[in-house]
């Protein structure tokens, strides 16, 4: 709406906007709250031209600033009804016909949903049924037919000129906040988040939502959705959520990014109902495109997977590691005194802390094959890994000062002691590029040798 200056330039009328609106962007603390914003007086901003012609074609039919067919406001306000949705007429390219213009007050042509529930933020049409995503809700209505109800309260779906039909809400208090980037769908499956109860949701088409950050990572997000440092506790605001499905491996990707630069991003496997990989990555987009994974970064598109190398993202390479925690026998405290994987070679043993607090002496570096007598009597006295039928051991050696009661059998005592014990296995990447950065370095299964604590 605007106000008209009787001022024709050329073809074009000159327009005047309002002085105030409300705020279509509400801030975070106040999600409901309709803030008045006044414009600048400035020409640049408070100004802008309309097309006097029919269609805007050359010697067309020309309007004229006089009466108006329909009765207007003398004062007219904008009003943005962040909760509503309508639709114009028709368009159909075969036939020229083109109504999208065209918005009748005579027609039904608006749907409403509960204002208490926020603005609509994502819309998803899917075969006749369109899903209505607010900040606090989640809602469906039927399009070009509506339901009728009978006296027992069953639905009975009837054709029509209904566009949008009744707007029924599905179970449960969730919404996609003001995230609309972490929608992602395969097939059936809709993923989302909602930030404000610190959850990622899945609804599917028995109108189900559940929440799948409770699958063993209902703390992880609860701290990074609300904007909470895991490690340190500090508040670090969340600025953006991106999400996307990966048709290269059939995961949910999802990134939780900082104001202050920091971000994770993880991914989700409906195959075994869980989290399973952090990634190095951070994304402004993602989306597939048939067996393809694509992501963009600073203004640039990227494939992943289309490369020979591992744990190179936007041309830089980075460490992997895999973080395993041993536990046989919970109730038992024991002394873990070796460490021992299948796999490729190359993996390190960066840490090694027990629950008790023992920590290793040193990380224990890679396997590398002996040529000569001097390389297998050094292998032999150092903190490395050994190869014997494809499988790698090596002993941990304990760096931990003796507690009143204990004893310590000199300096180089091996072992960790306590119930359970935490191994991170490393691999760098950048350094295997020189050797043959195209192999695969897996890594099957990883055990430690133990024994009852006898002390």
């Amino acid at each position: 709406m605007g106000a008209t200056l009787e001022l024709k330039y050329f073809n074009s009328y000159w327009l005047k906007k309002i002085s105030s609106v409300v705020d279509a962007n509400p801030q975070p603390t106040s999600p409901y709250a309709q803030v008045p914003q006044a414009y600048a007086n400035d020409n640049a901003t408070d100004w802008y031209i309309e097309e006097s012609r029919i269609r805007g074609g050359y010697n067309n039919t020309s309007t004229d600033i006089g009466v108006k067919a329909h009765i207007v406001e003398d004062n007219p306000n904008n009003q943005n009804r962040f909760n509503s949705l309508i639709y114009s007429g028709v368009f159909n390219s075969r036939t020229g016909v083109n109504q999208t213009n065209e918005f009748s007050v005579g027609e039904d042509i608006t749907r409403s949903l509960d204002p208490a529930h926020g603005q609509i933020m994502k819309l998803y049409a899917e075969d006749t049924n369109l899903i209505i995503f607010q900040e606090d809700k989640v809602n469906r209505a039927l399009i070009d037919k509506d339901a009728i109800y009978t006296a027992e309260g069953q639905a009975l779906t009837a054709s029509g000129q209904m566009v949008v039909g009744q707007i029924v809400p599905y179970a449960g208090k969730y919404g996609i906040a003001q995230d609309p980037f972490s929608f992602a769908v395969y097939g059936y499956r809709k993923y989302f988040t909602d930030r404000r109860r610190g959850c990622v949701l899945r609804l599917s088409t028995a109108g189900e939502i559940v929440e799948i950050s409770s699958y063993g990572m209902h703390d992880f997000f609860r701290d990074e959705l609300t904007g909470v440092n895991n490690d340190t506790g500090a508040l670090e605001p969340v600025q953006k959520i991106v999400g996307g499905w990966d048709n290269h491996t059939k995961n949910y990707i999802l990134s939780i990014q900082k104001t202050n630069g920091n971000y994770k991003t993880v991914s989700y496997d409906e195959g075994v109902q869980g989290w399973t990989s952090f990634f190095s990555f951070k994304p402004s987009f993602m989306f597939s495109l048939t067996s393809s994974f694509f992501s963009t970064n600073a203004g640039k598109l990227y494939i992943h997977y289309g490369s020979s190398l591992h744990g190179n993202f936007y041309g830089t390479t980075y460490l992997s590691d895999v973080t395993v925690v041993l536990n046989s026998n919970p109730s038992t405290v024991k002394v873990f005194k070796t460490v021992n994987y299948e796999g490729g070679e190359d993996w390190t043993v960066s840490s090694v802390v027990a629950s008790s607090g023992d920590i290793a002496l040193t990380p224990v570096s890679k396997y590398t094959l002996p040529t000569n007598l001097a390389d297998l009597e050094a292998e032999m006295f150092s903190n490395k890994f050994k190869r014997k039928e494809n499988k790698y051991f090596a002993n941990i050696v304990n760096n931990s000062s003796p507690t009143k009661g204990e004893v310590i059998f000199g300096a180089s005592m091996t072992g960790v002691k306590g119930f359970f014990t935490t191994f991170k296995f490393s691999l760098n990447n950048a350094s295997l590029l020189e050797i043959n950065g195209t192999k695969k370095r897996e890594l099957f299964a990883v055990s430690s040798d133990t024994v009852e604590s006898s002390y």
